[in-house]
């Protein structure tokens, strides 16, 4: 299997490469997407330009997207009615950006489109890394101090946690992302557990890949 990547920095990059592998069971080539992104709006802006190259200029067989909530609309079981669409969840938004940009691609490359897999890491990538070890940080946690207007942590503690600083090097950064996606040793349950709706929702559409509709 043939797969890019895009997401906000290459080191969230380098451990959906992991997770992926995880979640998929097996390994996959890696193909480079036609343009990189920085940050949710420009994953957004340049994810219809990613799309068309890989689909005319490449054999991919997927993309993996993944961004940060931040302070956004978390994913939930309402939004996956037929027909629904939530203006601020970024899922919804990326999914949105999928349909559109490939519904009228004619097929190459012997398939018919590239397949999705989106994901939401709650409220950033860094609670994803810090899975396992800190008891403290789910979606579950975020959600309800979302509701009560008292986060129990902000993103810039959560970079703390995981790199001792809020400003790491890249090469830093990319180490310390990829030694703690590593812990979980190919079993994601504990990460599906802690983040049923943004990590749970990359998960399926991945394991979807094996029976594609």
């Amino acid at each position: 299997m043939k797969l890019a990547i895009l997401s906000e920095s290459p080191a969230d990059e380098a451990a959906l490469r992991v997770l992926a592998e995880y979640v998929l069971g097996a390994p996959f080539v890696t193909v480079q997407p036609a343009l990189r992104a920085r940050g949710w709006p420009s994953v957004e802006q340049v994810l219809p330009a990613v799309l068309r190259h890989l689909h005319f200029n490449t054999a991919a067989d997927g993309l993996v997207v993944a961004v940060d909530s931040d302070d956004t609309v978390v994913h939930d079981d309402t939004h996956e009615s037929p027909g629904f669409f939530h203006p601020v969840c970024r899922i919804c938004r990326l999914r949105a950006v999928f349909r559109r940009t490939l519904k009228n691609l004619p097929p190459v490359h012997g398939r018919t489109r590239v397949l999705r897999a989106v994901g939401l890491a709650v409220p950033a990538i860094e609670a994803w890394y810090l899975c396992g070890r800190d008891t403290s940080v789910t979606e579950a946690a975020w959600i309800t101090g979302q509701a009560s207007g008292g986060p129990p942590y902000t993103r810039r503690e959560l970079k703390w946690r995981v790199y001792g600083t809020e400003r790491p090097s890249l090469p830093f950064e990319l180490r310390r992302a990829v030694q703690e996606v590593s812990r979980h040793h190919g079993d994601v349950r504990r990460l599906e557990n802690d983040f049923p709706r943004g990590f749970g929702a990359l998960a399926r559409d991945l394991r979807s890949w094996r029976h594609p509709a």
